[in-house]
């Protein structure tokens, strides 16, 4: 049988599992004692709606496709025709090498080679590692071209309140901002607003029945660990995303035609906002040769 995503690769700790693919390098399970804290798809079929792709070498849109490297125009492929945009990186559709595999661990590569709309090469990892409930996601992106790169990294996971149903949950998110976005084209329409004395404002937490989100949150705020926490809570449980301070902003997004669950909502990690590699906003630069690394991860709670 051949599998859309490619090998299946299964980690365990206890009572831990997750599965990751070969192609994309993308988190389809994590279960703890048999409870799903993610949503998932079956090995036998595409990701759904982009659920649990590495986003990289830019996360959500670069608008029109086009952006600017030193003055250079750049024209990246449109990989989302009815908007005009390139979206999500470049690495969701290729496979990966796993690199490194033990019982509780996996670290998965591939090289990002010059390209229409990216001239500078880059060589990245993804490691997924379990230690008892928690499963931590570790991104490194190296820049083995011969000038500075900008970029950004993210993550598109549809986090699980275990058992409870979507809209009998409540969403905490440690954002303090929120980037307004054209409907049409999904790509920003003016600054960063702050969230406080509006609907948007989930730093408290907010039920996520009625809610309808395709939104990006910025300016996250670390807490005393040193660490983004947002929070997905329910009747039956509930799960934590946290994430080292690189990963500012977060994607909230609440479809309701997840297959098989219906209403879900991703909770994204990302390191920049949509349109980044135009609007210059929270990009990191990486001289030739230098190495960034960040982390985030998932456990459940209650």
């Amino acid at each position: 049988m051949t599998v859309p995503t490619g090998r299946q690769i299964e980690i365990t700790d206890g009572g831990a599992r997750a599965v990751v693919t070969e192609i994309g390098a993308g988190l389809r399970v994590f279960e703890v004692d048999g409870v799903p804290y993610l949503e998932s798809y079956p090995e036998d079929e595409a990701p759904v709606m982009g659920s649990g792709a590495v986003l990289v070498p830019w996360p959500n849109r670069v608008a029109g496709a086009r952006w600017e490297l030193d003055g250079q125009p750049q024209h990246l492929e449109v990989t989302e025709p009815d908007r005009g945009n390139a979206i999500h990186g470049l690495v969701r559709t290729v496979p990966w090498q796993v690199t490194r595999r033990t019982g509780s661990l996996v670290t998965l590569e591939v090289d990002i080679g010059t390209q229409p709309g990216w001239p500078v090469p880059l060589h990245t990892t993804t490691s997924y590692a379990l230690d008892g409930g928690t499963l931590t996601v570790t991104h490194m992106v190296h820049n083995v071209g011969d000038r500075p790169v900008p970029f950004g990294v993210g993550m598109h996971p549809y986090p699980r309140a275990g058992r409870s149903a979507t809209d009998d949950c409540e969403l905490l998110l440690a954002a303090d901002t929120v980037l307004p976005l054209d409907p049409d084209r999904m790509v920003p329409s003016g600054p960063p607003r702050p969230v406080a004395g509006t609907e948007l404002d989930f730093r408290s937490g907010r039920p996520l029945r009625g809610a309808a989100l395709d939104t990006p949150f910025g300016d996250c705020e670390p807490g005393e660990d040193g660490l983004v926490h947002h929070l997905l809570t329910g009747p039956e449980g509930g799960v934590e995303l946290w994430a080292d301070p690189d990963f500012r902003w977060v994607q909230a997004f609440t479809p309701d035609n997840f297959p098989g669950r219906g209403r879900v909502v991703a909770v994204e990690p990302m390191t920049c906002p949509p349109d980044a590699l135009n609007s210059g906003i929270d990009l990191i630069v990486l001289p030739p040769g230098e190495r960034w690394s960040g982390r985030w991860g998932l456990r459940p709670v209650g």
